[in-house]
């Protein structure tokens, strides 16, 4: 009888059968415990396993002291139940408020119905329905739709497809200063932010010019033939609120035209009404080749992205049955509940007519600033934006205290920048029960992206705030800040 071969030194040894073990229940909370979590407890959570650095910053502006209880319309209600006005709207998130009614029964009829939420072997009639509602609210042939969670996602799918649509031989894309897309690997390639591109080694397929310059892409577009794809925001809201004007829109769509070039219009925070209209590029008459959206499209109870491409442009990249799946929708692109909010947030944004209430309060809330801004010229530098996306530049901070002292301090001013905004948004919620957002650039800047349903007495109420407080004078504006932080 022949034997196996064996090896003595490694001798094979039958590992023995365990005993099921009763696994240990780790130390869990419940829904319940965290509805009584305490400050102090969030705080302590916050600081140890979420983002301790950020905890500085809450505590600059005294947003680490309020328990949001819970929210409706245009207020968060704290856990004294004070009243809160909401002008910042989630950086544009919250176009219907929060909780509207209509999102929060379409939402409880699909749980109450078990409708499927993961449709991944089969189709969806939901996503379905949502993305032919996309195309019906986007003009031109803008009608292929990829979803996603997040602006970011979207971003992501749009860049991709720009490149696999204009090949190979044009793999870069021109992005403008200032500009903010997403801080996910790919989008930070074309996000300007050095805070947030850090040390990171990012795809250097990019072409960089100023933002609203149109000289300076017809350059790069002549110079350069490997340019495929130009991304930029409709209006930039984490550089101050900017805008270019329509010339600089029409001559991009020749441009792009002339070039073969794809335009890539992100309308994460613009879009779905904010600025007047669907899209804020629709106010300068042009169509870009794909656009994105994301934020209010989820109705302000899910995650929703979408991007929403030109056909010839989408066939082009993935039009067969070999490309097809290169980038298809991830397990969670167009899940359930998320598309019927969606499809309701749509149908919500046309019912109630907050398109035309963006248009309308928002002009009546410019001129009411402008007023401010004649009232306080050495306080307040600038107010711009178009619908309710709106951004108050103050001034340096030299530039709002006396004369004499205007050289001194002139010199710390690029240390200051966003000190005097800080001061600002700090006691705006301290004092007036109102919340304001900053921006990531030009941090002398305070952003308002207050919800679509927003009224004239919502302007009134915040005006009288910003007025009364600014009427206070910057010392002791500065003064009141310093004894918030003692306090």
């Amino acid at each position: 009888m022949t034997k196996s071969p064996t090896n003595d030194a490694c001798p094979a040894v039958e590992a023995p059968e365990l005993a099921p073990a009763a696994i240990a229940r780790p130390d869990l909370m419940t829904v319940e415990d965290a509805k009584a979590l305490s400050v102090a407890m969030m705080t302590d959570l916050f600081k140890t396993h979420i983002n301790p650095g950020q905890l500085h910053f809450m505590k600059l502006l005294g947003f680490h002291k309020v328990k949001v209880e819970r929210a409706e319309g245009m207020y968060y209600y704290d856990q004294d139940g004070r009243k809160i006005l909401d002008f910042f709207g989630g950086f544009g998130s919250l176009a219907l408020g929060h909780n509207h009614p209509r999102i929060i029964a379409a939402r409880n009829k699909f749980q109450d119905e078990k409708r499927h939420e993961i449709a991944i072997a089969f189709m969806s009639q939901y996503a379905a329905a949502l993305a032919h509602n996309l195309a019906a609210c986007s003009p031109g042939d803008l009608d292929m739709v990829f979803f996603g969670s997040s602006g970011s996602e979207a971003m992501e799918a749009a860049l991709k497809l720009a490149e696999r649509a204009t090949g190979p031989a044009r793999p870069k894309t021109v992005y403008a200063e200032n500009s903010f897309h997403g801080k996910t690997k790919g989008t930070l390639a074309v996000t300007d932010g050095k805070l947030y591109r850090a040390e990171f080694c990012l795809n250097d397929n990019t072409v960089r010019v100023p933002f609203g310059d149109i000289g300076a892409v017809e350059s790069a577009f002549h110079s350069d033939p490997q340019i495929g794809a130009i991304v930029l925001e409709t209006i930039q809201g984490g550089g101050g609120i900017i805008q270019a004007p329509a010339e600089y829109w029409q001559k991009l769509r020749k441009l792009c035209d002339q070039y073969g070039v794809i335009w890539v219009a992100d309308e994460v925070q613009s879009g779905f009404g904010r600025a007047c209209r669907f899209y804020a590029f629709e106010n300068y008459g042009v169509v870009p080749d794909i656009t994105t959206l994301a934020k209010s499209l989820g109705g302000g109870k899910s995650a929703m992205a979408a991007m929403i491409a030109r056909r010839d442009v989408y066939m082009k990249a993935y039009g067969t049955p070999k490309t097809a799946m290169i980038h298809a929708q991830a397990t969670f692109g167009g899940i359930g509940e998320a598309c019927i909010t969606a499809v309701e947030a749509i149908n919500v944004l046309y019912d109630e007519n907050l398109i035309e209430n963006s248009a309308e309060t928002g002009a009546y809330l410019l001129d009411r600033l402008r007023a401010l801004q004649a009232k306080y010229p050495k306080i307040i530098k600038e107010v711009r934006g178009r619908g309710l996306m709106i951004g108050i530049e103050f001034q340096d901070f030299s530039q709002t205290l006396p004369a004499v002292l205007r050289p001194v301090v002139g010199m710390l001013d690029d240390k200051l920048k966003g000190s005097l905004s800080g001061f600002v948004g700090a006691l705006l919620l301290r004092d007036y029960d109102v919340l304001v957002a900053f921006t990531e650039y030009n941090r002398n800047v305070i952003r308002l992206e207050p919800p679509l349903i927003c009224t004239r007495d919502h302007v009134d109420t915040f005006i009288h705030a910003l007025d009364s407080l600014l009427a206070r004078g910057i010392i002791s504006i500065v003064k009141d800040f310093v004894k918030s932080q003692v306090g």
